[in-house]
């Protein structure tokens, strides 16, 4: 059985539908990467699953349950957590305090104050220092941080890369393949939203082309060529019948 399944599932802006008619299964353990132009919804999609923006249409199954209606806080009690995109700090807060504050959530596992900083070593000189004060990779380890204190089984990144340094985004993707279980059952979910295509082919197990709301094509990361994805991300190819199914 799949971890979390998404049924036809449809969110709006006012007006506008971001996100329609998608259905996909995650197993426990995948990396599954989200890619798509500016307005495709990859971050509506990600926001509707942490709970954060509402479900308009279908529904979100978490560990067999439907949580479509869950408050955010209770997912993130159930084992959900999001890293938004533009990390969220509490800028006037240490780094400590705000790796800290996620121990609400009270669950407990693998990820600690002190596992965290093993994961992210460039915090340790850091804990002291105001979250607001960090170069933009320090922030991106902050905030990745603060959503595995909540000791997440499905975690949420959104825009992983944006506006880092080249050795910046190196650093964090050191970081993450510590938790990414690259298909097997113990690793951490993950679902990330990532426009760095060399990226998303090195840690995803699996790729969702979205365009307009929709998912147009999902395949195996070692199954598609960066060609076949920028055709997809740009909407120049037709998705044959079998594409954009749940796998």
């Amino acid at each position: 059985m799949s971890l979390l399944r998404i049924e036809k599932l449809e969110a709006r802006h006012g007006l506008l539908v971001a996100v329609r008619d998608i259905s996909l299964d995650v197993a426990q353990g995948e990396t599954v990467a989200l890619v798509g132009a500016n307005g495709a919804g990859k971050t509506t999609l990600l926001r509707t699953l942490a709970g954060v923006h509402p479900v308009a249409g279908g529904r979100i199954v978490y560990d067999g349950k439907d949580i479509s209606a869950v408050p955010a806080d209770q997912r993130v009690a159930a084992g959900l957590a999001l890293v938004p995109e533009g990390r969220r700090l509490f800028s006037t807060m240490t780094v400590e305090e705000n790796l800290l504050v996620a121990r609400s959530a009270k669950r407990t596992g693998r990820w600690t104050l002190e596992t965290v900083l093993e994961a992210f070593p460039q915090l340790k000189p850091k804990l002291k220092a105001a979250a607001g004060t960090l170069s933009g990779g320090q922030q991106q380890a902050t905030a990745i941080g603060r959503a595995l204190m909540t000791n997440p089984r499905v975690l949420l990144l959104d825009e992983v890369s944006l506006g880092l340094s080249p050795l910046a985004v190196q650093g964090v993707y050191e970081s993450l393949r510590t938790l990414m279980g690259k298909g097997t059952e113990h690793g951490t979910t993950v679902i990330l939203v990532e426009q760095d295509l060399q990226r998303t082919f090195e840690v995803a197990d699996r790729i969702v082309c979205m365009l307009e709301g929709r998912v147009v094509a999902s395949g195996r990361s070692g199954e598609m060529t960066r060609d076949q994805v920028m055709a997809y991300y740009f909407g120049h190819r037709a998705p044959a019948a079998h594409e954009g199914a749940s796998t």
